[in-house]
């Protein structure tokens, strides 16, 4: 892709819902005026997507393939259900399956699917028992066109990719609608391609990790071009028992929150789908295994924040990551 090449150009907002948050695009336009369409265009690839990973939609094709307990049956997927799946399989692999989208049946149970939390820990045999029914290996690919299941309780939450994977299609949009240079935002997941209408490259924040920060409030800004940005972090969804917090990042092989002092992962990557998943994975792999892991990823950079035990933060991050600044 190529910059902006001329500066002053037109700048175009499309705004809207989709996957239960929002999205936000801005387009360097050029000479095109009438965005109406294309926003159209938009909408219709975001309900196609939802309507194949929502799991709040009980005809979506991932709840008609969780419903499912056949372990000979073959499940056709769309295109974006399989492409999906395919690179789930590698994020799962590439992160020796700190990324598990399988623990569907755990994000229920600990209340964080509806927000609706438990008020003392469950027994462990519990959690042992929902274990069991986890584990993205056994989601086979058949034919390099269908899936199948090994086990019939295994159920699928893509959430932790489905907004990258949604930032990424819409990009692809805009490119073959000959826009070069634009940002797409969805749920804080971006691609930022080219730059900005004034040559510049495109400014991206990265929130204070902190429950009572504001949506917009930034801990770091950095400039990207050409790249997507993902970030996860514990301090939006969580519930405390006894004086200690428990969030939704779920831990595939324990059951339980993680509980490693990681807030906040930020990563860099070619596209936003891979960063989405990686990001999750990092939160998991707590910050010396993350930063072990993305080192070994060519193309991929981080930054890790952590929550001291006096509630201050402390940073660490890859090689690689973008010079960055503290928003004034």
């Amino acid at each position: 892709m190529t910059g902006c090449t001329g500066c002053g150009q037109r700048e175009a907002f499309i705004s809207g819902q989709t996957m239960g948050t929002t999205y936000h695009i801005t387009l360097v336009t050029g000479y095109l005026t009438n965005i109406a369409t294309l926003k159209d265009k938009i909408e219709q690839r975001l309900t196609e997507i939802n309507k194949s990973m929502s799991t709040f939609l009980l005809d979506s094709e991932i709840s008609r393939f969780n419903r499912s307990k056949s372990t000979t049956q073959y499940f056709l997927p769309t295109a974006d259900f399989f492409f999906v799946i395919s690179q789930a399989h590698k994020i799962y692999k590439l992160t020796h399956g700190a990324w598990d989208g399988t623990i569907f049946p755990l994000i229920r149970f600990w209340g964080f699917e509806k927000k609706k939390f438990p008020d003392h820990l469950p027994p462990e045999s519990m959690i042992k028992k929902l274990l069991a029914e986890t584990g993205f290996e056994h989601i086979q690919i058949i034919d390099g066109a269908y899936l199948k299941k090994a086990k019939p309780d295994i159920s699928l939450d893509l959430a932790s990719i489905a907004k990258g994977y949604g930032v990424d299609q819409i990009s692809g949009l805009l490119q073959q609608a000959g826009l070069n240079n634009f940002l797409v935002e969805i749920g804080g997941e971006v691609y930022a391609a080219g730059r900005k209408s004034n040559g510049k490259q495109w400014r991206i924040g990265i929130n204070r990790p902190a429950e009572n920060a504001f949506p917009d409030e930034a801990v770091k800004v950095l400039n990207i071009e050409d790249k997507a940005l993902a970030t996860s972090g514990d301090y939006r969804n969580f519930f405390i028992i006894d004086q200690k917090r428990y969030s939704h990042i779920i831990n595939p092989q324990t059951g339980y929150p993680v509980d490693n002092q990681v807030v906040s992962v930020s990563v860099l990557a070619e596209n936003c789908t891979m960063a989405d998943g990686l990001a999750t994975a990092v939160m998991v792999l707590g910050h010396k295994k993350g930063l072990e892991l993305i080192n070994q990823i060519k193309g991929v950079e981080v930054l890790i924040i952590i929550r001291k035990p006096d509630e201050s933060f402390k940073e660490y991050q890859s090689p690689g990551f973008p010079i960055i600044r503290a928003e004034k």
